[in-house]
């Protein structure tokens, strides 16, 4: 197995799926420039992910592009953390999704910049001015909400409550992981753990919203177990390059 390539997918598809659900707020945001911004969001993320699977595909040796890597392989085999795959359902949802995902980003991508991989570090560095700016919208958000109006408090609390058990996937090792942390290629998710819950209990702190005491997780997006929300993100995604293969733009 090609430890690279395989935690380049993870990289690329975190990346690749979250874009595609921010996505969906293009033209349905609760304000222009949120919507704006929302999106904004998601094509920078789209970029990180393109840069990333483009390398995984010249590592990989079998002349598959970005392309190829994104719209034909199935929901088995993608690599991306459960968390990034649930439903907007409303603007809190996204937000706290958004914020657990990008809080992990930056300190991964932080760690990614003394990588002993090059390029991987060279794309980490164009990557973090992005993810940094990513970071502080949607903790500007959780304040914003959490400490808003009752309606608000309250939507932000559900949302919180119901994609926590999500959170602990982004900072659990697994042997790919491991092995990974082990040959200087990515960060040891240990040592990010702390960093992750210690951003998160202040922006929670001081958004008045209250930690979830459940501390079970869900896992298996990294190995390819998935929830059945990905296999329609796919769907509507790779329709047009499955009904008509080898289209460009």
């Amino acid at each position: 197995m090609n430890i690279t390539f395989e935690y380049l997918l993870r990289l690329g598809d975190n990346g690749l799926i979250l874009s595609q659900r921010l996505g969906e707020w293009c033209g349905h945001g609760p304000v222009l420039e949120q919507d704006i911004a929302m999106t904004n969001i998601a094509l920078d993320l789209l970029g990180q992910a393109r840069m990333l699977l483009s390398y995984a595909g010249e590592l990989e040796g079998k002349g598959r592009t970005e392309d190829d890597l994104a719209y034909f392989r199935d929901a088995h085999q993608y690599r991306n953390v459960l968390l990034v795959e649930q439903p907007n359902r409303d603007w809190a949802y996204t937000i706290v999704r958004q914020f657990f995902f990008d809080t992990f980003n930056y300190f991964n991508y932080e760690a990614l910049l003394r990588s002993s991989d090059r390029h991987l570090a060279g794309i980490a560095e164009k990557a973090l001015k992005e993810v940094t700016y990513h970071l502080r919208y949607s903790s500007e958000w959780m304040v914003r909400l959490g400490d808003g109006t009752e309606i608000s408090h309250q939507k932000m609390q559900t949302a919180l409550d119901d994609l926590w058990m999500f959170s602990g996937e982004l900072t659990t090792p697994d042997d790919t992981d491991r092995l990974a942390a082990e040959s200087g290629i990515g960060p040891d998710l240990l040592k990010i753990k702390p960093l992750w819950q210690t951003k998160v209990a202040d922006i929670l702190e001081e958004a008045t919203l209250k930690r979830p005491e459940n501390d079970w997780m869900q896992s298996g997006g990294k190995q390819g177990r998935h929830s059945e929300h990905l296999g329609f993100i796919l769907a509507e995604m790779q329709h047009l390059q499955r009904t008509y293969p080898g289209n460009e733009w």
